[in-house]
């Protein structure tokens, strides 16, 4: 997007369109011509009034001009400048834990899955929260870190999107999660460091129980906030096992455990949030990103895109358009 010009006073040679115009008309540039008039001894001279022919006059001028000016705007060095923020210290670093069982297929967050629902408010959160490193850590019958902390968010964000329901199994192993997360938070220098889980379902997999993971969490100034997902009771549910690719439809009696995700926040220093609904969900993201700031150094630094070679085929374009409409079409010599 341009967003100004290095040589504003090129501008000025717009004035060269009105004054060639006005002396047209006043019959100053007036091209010699030699008519030659065809008609029988009782019929009126010959008219060509075809509407395209004189549309066609119009475009041709319309392309002449448009060419005039996007050759002079060109001229005038437009350029878009892009601030963007530069972090010199580190800031705080965020590992979410989500789970992907197959209940997390189930569409009671405002239509969307609660998998898509939990994608969404997490990318807004990362967004946000620039200066901070994301990672993520996907839970099933297993536990995988899908990307370790960074603070390059198109990678971040990849990831986050090609996560798919079931792929780690039908369980859902939060211990091994948090367990996961803090093994890959231990080493980095961040001064705060904290682990969001995000679930539906129940501890039901996996080796480490949640309360050592959270132990552990604890031990290292690690602090877990567990988000309890979606509406408890029926629930509608849709759900293709990528192993099998065999389709589940119906309807899912959904239940967490609220109170052990409450003791794994009150342990190591986080907070609970349940969240039935996308803003509720957001919400409670947004707090959390709040809580763990951290303050950072930072400038800004300023870049420049020009645009001058843009703008220049697009009067060169503009210009060979309305040359090819007077020669090819109209069949004029100039």
């Amino acid at each position: 997007m341009i967003t100004g010009f290095e040589h504003p006073a090129a501008f000025w040679l717009l004035c060269v369109v009105p004054v060639l115009l006005i002396l047209k008309y006043a019959g100053a540039l007036r091209q010699l011509r030699f008519p030659l008039t065809l008609a029988d001894w009782h019929g009126a001279a010959f008219r060509w009034k075809s509407a395209a022919h004189r549309s066609a006059v119009v475009l041709s001028r319309v392309c002449w001009i448009a060419a005039y000016a996007a050759a002079v705007a060109a001229l005038a060095g437009p350029v878009s400048v892009v601030r963007e923020k530069v972090y010199t210290s580190r800031g705080a670093d965020i590992m979410f834990v989500l789970d992907t069982s197959p209940s997390m297929a189930a569409r009671d967050i405002a239509g969307r899955t609660r998998l898509s629902a939990a994608q969404r408010a997490i990318r807004i959160l990362a967004e946000q929260e620039r200066g901070a490193a994301a990672g993520l850590t996907a839970v099933g019958s297993e536990a995988a870190v899908v990307v370790p902390p960074t603070l390059d968010r198109d990678v971040f964000f990849d990831r986050l999107d090609s996560l798919v329901i079931g792929e780690l199994g039908d369980g859902s192993a939060l211990g091994m999660g948090i367990s996961t997360a803090v093994y890959h938070l231990i080493g980095t220098a961040s001064p705060t460091k904290c682990i969001v889980l995000i679930t539906d379902g129940e501890n039901n997999a996996g080796a480490v129980h949640p309360n050592t993971a959270a132990e552990l969490a604890a031990a290292h100034d690690i602090s877990v906030y567990t988000l309890g997902l979606g509406t408890a009771g029926s629930v509608p549910i849709e759900y293709v096992d990528p192993k099998t690719g065999n389709v589940f439809s119906g309807y899912l009696e959904s239940r967490f455990d609220e109170e052990l995700l409450r003791r794994i926040a009150q342990n190591t220093g986080g907070m609970y949030y349940g969240a039935e609904g996308i803003a509720e969900l957001e919400a409670a993201l947004s707090a959390i990103g709040a809580q763990e700031s951290a303050a950072q150094s930072f400038y800004y630094r300023s870049t420049q895109v020009r645009y001058y070679d843009t703008v220049l085929l697009i009067a060169g374009c503009a210009a060979v358009l309305a040359w090819c409409i007077r020669r090819l079409y109209l069949k004029e010599l100039v």
